[in-house]
């Protein structure tokens, strides 16, 4: 089996891979996007406006956060919180809400050793898998 059936094959029989990550069969596109690898991320002056791409793997939007909803975006090297304030999740609303991966654009903040993007547009980007994400718990 080439590799990236193999990942289809465990994604669908168990709901992860061993081997591999979804996004790494996405990385030429997201590398021809400007989007950054996530463990990268610590080389990137906070404030500056970049891309991140990776597959969602929560959606959450607490009663306490007056409407803001926070996604949690992976790739092959790492994980990023990433945050959607109310208008943004409104305009952006059926990707947001159905894309299994995407591609992400903000700016990266980072409070006390934790890295963040602050989102200003979403799009959709299709993975050669969709597992399920965690959402609204």
């Amino acid at each position: 089996m080439e590799a990236v059936d193999r990942l289809v094959a465990d994604v669908w029989a168990t709901g992860l891979s061993p081997e591999s990550h979804p996004a790494r069969f996405i990385r030429d596109r997201l590398d021809a996007l400007g989007a950054v690898p996530i463990a990268r991320l610590g080389r990137v002056e906070p404030g500056q406006r970049i891309r991140v791409g990776g597959i969602v793997t929560h959606r959450q939007r607490p009663a306490t956060a007056g409407g803001v909803t926070f996604l949690n975006l992976e790739d092959e090297t790492g994980m990023l919180n990433v945050t959607c304030s109310p208008g943004l999740w409104q305009r952006y609303r059926r990707i947001a809400r159905t894309s299994a991966a995407l591609v992400v654009r903000g700016r990266l903040q980072r409070h006390e050793g934790v890295t963040s993007l602050t989102a200003d547009r979403l799009d959709a980007i299709e993975p050669p898998v969709a597992p399920a994400s965690r959402d609204f718990r």
